[in-house]
């Protein structure tokens, strides 16, 4: 169960207020990324590009128009999308270990893509399709493997998603070493978390997704918290407990299998974030959605900057950044149980 140790009530302004400042410090990320990188760019080259007097033949145009906004604006939804996930997660599991990583529900994403690349689909619309639908069968999996008859018991449903975690792997690492394709061989650096291949189109499609994502989950933010204190209390204060699991669980899979699909795995974005945001503000999800999403945002288009210059000119997949980093995480959170929680 989690317990919060804020008494302050909430209200919109805080919200809002709380919100707003992660909002500059996103901006003020998202600025110094821009001028990060092997070929250093200069504010007042950036100011010249926004003001439109940048010549056009100046390559700055080009590595920031083409290559790092891109990839940082990717990086952003990304880890807005893996941190509000995980929040999910945690609330319906009553368990702060869970997220979309260690639950199995990226790998399985993954292993959609890998069949919907092998297969030939294009990331128009069939990889992204392949990815929610394994997205949402390792769901079904972990739920029905994991659950007992007398309901759900999360630490056995957390287990089961490590295996089946594994598992997904293992068939992925199969068919990247015995099918004879360059695609699934240029795959395995994706599967540790890639966003060099960042393009416009895919924001296009993934940034309206995510706006409806959240809207649709913040709408439930009092019916987590209720649940947070269990099925049977959420019930009896007239919440539709099967209903409010599968929608949420639906809309974690689709905006999961949607982001896996363009970012490859990146692990423990979900663990961080939301964990931190819910040590700082209390575990009110209707302040905690908003801040541990864009706390993931502006985290990992953090990682990915010091993944692509901690080696320079050559780079890192940012996964390995946020797993060197979540690892010793998540081992302070499995002896700890996090201070804002009690075991369930």
């Amino acid at each position: 169960m989690i317990h919060s140790t804020k008494t302050k009530t909430l209200t919109l302004s805080r919200v809002l207020w709380v919100s707003g400042i992660f909002c500059l410090c996103l901006l003020a990320v998202s600025c110094g990324a821009l001028m990060i990188g092997t070929a250093e760019v200069s504010w007042a080259k950036v100011m010249a590009l926004v003001t439109g007097s940048l010549p056009a033949d100046d390559p700055v145009r080009l590595i920031v128009l083409k290559i790092r906004l891109p990839r940082i604006l990717l990086a952003g939804l990304v880890g807005f999308s893996l941190s509000m996930g995980g929040v999910v997660f945690q609330a319906l599991l009553r368990n702060p270990l869970a997220d979309p990583f260690i639950l199995g529900v990226s790998s399985g994403a993954a292993f959609g893509a890998v069949l919907g690349i092998f297969f030939g689909f294009t990331f128009t619309l069939g990889i992204p399709s392949m990815a929610f639908a394994g997205a949402l069968f390792t769901v079904y999996l972990v739920l029905a493997v994991g659950s007992r008859r007398m309901g759900i018991e999360s630490s056995s449903i957390l287990l089961t998603g490590v295996i089946i975690n594994a598992f997904f792997t293992a068939i992925i690492m199969f068919f990247i070493s015995a099918v004879a394709d360059s695609r699934l061989h240029a795959m395995l650096y994706w599967l540790y978390g890639d966003l060099s291949q960042s393009r416009f189109g895919p924001l296009m499609l993934l940034a309206p997704v995510l706006v409806f994502a959240f809207a649709i989950l913040f709408g439930y933010a009092k019916h987590l918290n209720l649940l947070t204190a269990g099925e049977d209390t959420a019930f009896q204060l007239g919440v539709d407990v099967e209903r409010t699991k599968k929608v949420c669980l639906l809309i974690v899979s689709l905006v999961i299998g949607l982001t896996v699909s363009f970012s490859g795995l990146i692990g423990f974005v979900g663990l961080i974030l939301p964990h931190l945001a819910r040590m700082a503000f209390g575990a009110d999800h209707r302040l905690l959605l908003p801040t541990a999403s864009l706390g993931g945002a502006v985290f990992l288009i953090a990682a990915d900057t010091l993944a692509r210059t901690i080696i320079s000119p050559s780079e890192l997949p940012v996964g390995v950044i946020t797993a060197f980093l979540g690892a010793p995480f998540f081992i302070y959170l499995l002896k700890s149980r996090g201070s804002q929680w009690s075991r369930s």
